[in-house]
């Protein structure tokens, strides 16, 4: 924010240098970022009179000017300037002076003529053009009628003023203004804060009541709404020190209507708006939302289409505003204007930059209101606007104020002790000086007990509600320099990431070990995503959060599922010409307990993989199949084996999103905890894969329990191993992993491995049964085993494969 130290000195008193002033500011959380004194390198320059013009004899273009300086004799300055007229009073560079670009003036001769000076543009004495009306931007710049002869021109054009460049935090926006900062100037300054005046004559005819109307539809958004009724409106440019002031603040002059509403903003913080009452249907205002695909032309000229989420100020028939943003162009005050509305409101600050942020609308009011504007200073506004119409003589005001006030104002009252502030300071501050920091920013203090305080925090001040708020603003006021540094009085204690994070780690560290790449994607997705993997419409992954302010309508969604956003990966890839695509995610999904939400989602930590293309990029000695089912399971048992989870099986799954014979649900300790397999051709096509695919996720946290990221150590066998071949027949719906669960269950220790060579269905085994052959290695490590030992495993084994799959070995 920009602010005028010279409209800040008409409500506290100054005694110190500027710069002294930002340090004090930044020391107390209003970082000053630059101190800019405005008339800097403008020395010398004076205002002068236009007595006499005329054509230079010898040119077509110059005029020579015979000015009067306030010293008596008439100096001439020669000029090619055509704005210039007798009578005019403008700035004048004599010689001798110096202009902000460096120049110094001298005596100069120009077609045979001497020139003793001068005469100045804006540009010339360091105005930004962009803060002037655009009569005042090129030529010599015409100074009001009134102004006295031979003075400096500095105080004239506000140029002996200096202006705080301030970064104000979000939570400050009481400081977005200058009482604000007046008011943390008074109280680093230990001086008192002055109030501006908001007296009102109200001495037009009738009663605002009976005049205009208003309704709060939306009242979500609009916690307050306000109009003051002004009649017999003269248009007029500013006065000279308001139009000052507003420069200095970065904002340009236009007319005092729209100025005053502007100068209140600045001054007060309440952004404000003015309505050409006879434009205003049934002169009636409805604060509503929009209504979708309506239409608006704001101020700057151009059609907005709005959306409901947006707030509207309206008449009985249409939109005429975008609350908190912009006017609309109907209703703009003009020459014309004869009666106005003057509006003052307070709107929900996270729509209003949500608004902005959509149409691509930025404004000071739509600034304001996003820090949040203090709700009581509704009135304050509107009697400051008619008070300083009033004095310009250029309005008549209405008796009474037109109000809605749906949501009261109600202050935050905390209580907190003495001890406990200075403790979470880290420096002892007495009760008594507690009191007076807090009472010096205009916080009420009573006392409860010896150590209590009970703290009712000013209007202004919404952001703060808790003790810690508390603690912070006396901390600040006391000033952060003055409170000592002290080292941490703390055990040093080895410190450690959680269980699940080491497991997350190892996982990581696996996949890219594995070969795969890893991907990080956004934690939204688009809402046919669902579609796309052909979810049932009763699936709960289709119970998701929206978003209310998504970065795009491509991310509304929060997601339920990880695969969406890893397929949605290797299709970019592969349609990008990589033949071979393995990437890896782990991240989060956001399970909603219910919807709309109550409270936080729960989230789940998931892993997500897909292998799709070539199994190797293209090699003169590699081979170039594609990937197939078994390099995804390969993967997770891999994975599996890394964390040392033995305690899980593959089941049959039927998931739409993959095909129906090539896919597996993983359980462990008697719970699903994700699936793999090929992605189902629909879903391939979907998603634009253009190969197949093969998909894998999940959940990481049940893998806790049964994981160890702690390499084990094994001693390396001294005895030979042996082998022994099995066949059994069993009925076709006995799984592999089942088969092997069981044979690896009652193989005793000697049993080191197990591996499947060979699945057979045909002539000769039964209908409805199939056979399986196993490898299975013994070894031992104390002793050489004989085929008697090896005999009395097998035995046991067969039996119990026998008893519980009613299976036959096979000759």
């Amino acid at each position: 924010m920009l602010a005028s130290l010279n409209w800040m000195k008409e409500y506290v008193d100054i005694n110190v240098t500027p710069e002294e002033l930002a340090d004090k500011l930044t020391g107390v959380g209003l970082e000053v970022e630059q101190v800019i004194h405005l008339g800097e390198g403008l020395e010398g320059v004076i205002t002068g009179k236009v007595e006499t013009i005329e054509r230079h004899p010898n040119s077509d273009h110059l005029w020579i000017c015979m000015m009067n300086l306030g010293q008596g004799e008439l100096v001439q300055i020669l000029t090619g300037a055509q704005n210039v007229s007798q009578y005019d009073i403008v700035p004048v560079a004599v010689v001798g002076s110096q202009l902000p670009s460096g120049m110094k003036l001298k005596k100069a001769k120009m077609r045979g003529l001497d020139s003793f000076g001068m005469l100045c543009s804006a540009e010339e004495l360091g105005i930004d053009s962009k803060l002037l009306l655009p009569e005042q931007r090129s030529g010599i710049f015409i100074l009001p009628a009134d102004t006295p002869i031979g003075i400096d021109v500095k105080p004239v054009l506000g140029l002996d003023d200096v202006v705080l460049d301030i970064d104000l935090t979000s939570n400050r926006g009481d400081c977005f203004n200058i009482l604000g900062l007046a008011r943390e100037a008074a109280a680093v300054l230990n001086s008192d804060l002055k109030m501006p005046d908001l007296t009102v004559k109200e001495t037009a005819d009738g009663q605002a009541a009976a005049m205009a109307a208003i309704k709060v539809e939306a009242t979500e958004l609009c916690s307050r709404f306000a109009v003051r009724v002004l009649k017999n409106i003269k248009i007029m440019p500013s006065p000279a020190w308001m139009q000052k002031h507003l420069r200095a603040c970065g904002m340009r002059p236009i007319s005092n209507v729209v100025d005053v509403t502007n100068y209140v903003m600045l001054e007060l913080g309440q952004p404000m708006h003015a309505y050409d009452y006879d434009k205003v249907g049934m002169h009636t205002l409805i604060v509503r939302r929009a209504a979708a695909g309506e239409k608006l032309v704001t101020l700057d000229s151009q059609e907005r289409i709005l959306e409901p989420s947006m707030i509207t100020i309206a008449d009985t028939t249409h939109a005429i505003g975008l609350g908190g943003v912009m006017g609309g162009l109907e209703t703009e005050v003009t020459n014309q204007t004869m009666t106005v509305l003057l509006e003052a409101a307070t709107f929900n600050g996270p729509t209003i930059r949500r608004t902005s942020k959509a149409l691509g609308l930025r404004s000071e009011a739509s600034g304001r209101f996003e820090r949040g504007v203090d709700t009581v200073l509704t009135h304050n506004a509107l009697n400051r606007a008619a008070h300083l119409l009033e004095q310009m003589q250029a309005c008549e005001t209405v008796e009474g104020i037109v109000e809605s006030y749906p949501i009261e104002y109600t202050p935050a009252v905390i209580k907190v002790t003495a001890e406990a502030i200075s403790k979470r300071i880290g420096t002892i501050i007495t009760k008594k000086e507690i009191i007076r920091i807090l009472q010096k920013i205009q916080f009420a203090v009573s006392e409860e007990g010896d150590d209590t305080l009970i703290i009712t925090a000013p209007s202004w001040r919404p952001d703060v509600t808790c003790d810690a708020d508390i603690s912070e603003e006396v901390a600040r006021m006391h000033n952060f320099a003055n409170i000592a540094s002290h080292l941490p009085r703390l055990d040093i204690v080895q410190g450690r990431q959680a269980v699940i994070e080491d497991v997350r780690d190892a996982i990581q560290d696996y996949m890219v070990t594995a070969g795969l790449d890893e991907v990080m994607t956004y934690s939204f997705i688009h809402a046919n995503a669902f579609d796309k993997m052909q979810l049932a419409q009763d699936d709960n992954r289709r119970k998701a959060i929206e978003i209310i302010n998504p970065i795009s309508d491509e991310f509304k969604t929060m997601r339920t599922t990880m695969a969406p956003s890893l397929l949605a990966a290797a299709s970019y890839n592969l349609a990008r010409q990589h033949t071979k695509v393995g990437i890896f995610e782990v991240g989060r999904i956001f399970i909603p307990k219910s919807l709309p939400l109550t409270e936080f989602p729960k989230e789940h930590q998931v892993l997500c993989a897909v292998l799709s293309g070539k199994r190797n990029e293209l090699n003169w000695n590699e081979s170039h199949e594609d990937v197939d089912f078994y390099d995804m399971k390969g993967v997770l048992e891999g994975l599996m084996e890394k964390l040392q989870v033995a305690d899980y099986k593959l089941i049959p799954v039927a998931e739409p999103f993959l095909h129906p014979g090539k896919s597996c649900a993983i359980e462990c300790e008697g719970k699903i905890i994700g699936y793999f397999g090929e992605v189902h051709p629909t879903v391939e096509e979907n998603f634009e894969l253009g190969a197949v695919a093969y998909l894998l996720e999940i959940e990481i946290e049940p893998l806790v329990a049964g994981a160890t990221t702690i390499p084990q150590y094994q001693r390396l066998p001294k005895f030979p191993s042996t082998s022994r071949d099995i066949a059994v027949v069993v009925p076709t719906e006995v799984s592999m992993a089942e088969l092997e669960k069981v044979i690896r269950a009652n193989g005793g220790e000697l049993l080191t491995n197990v591996k499947v060579f060979d699945l057979y269905t045909g002539k000769q085994v039964a209908e409805g049964c199939k056979s399986m052959a196993f490898n299975l290695t013994f070894q031992d490590n104390e002793r050489t085993l004989t085929d008697a030992d090896i005999d009395v495993v097998i035995k046991n084994i067969v039996n119990v494969v026998s008893e519980t799959f009613k299976a036959k070995l096979r000759d």
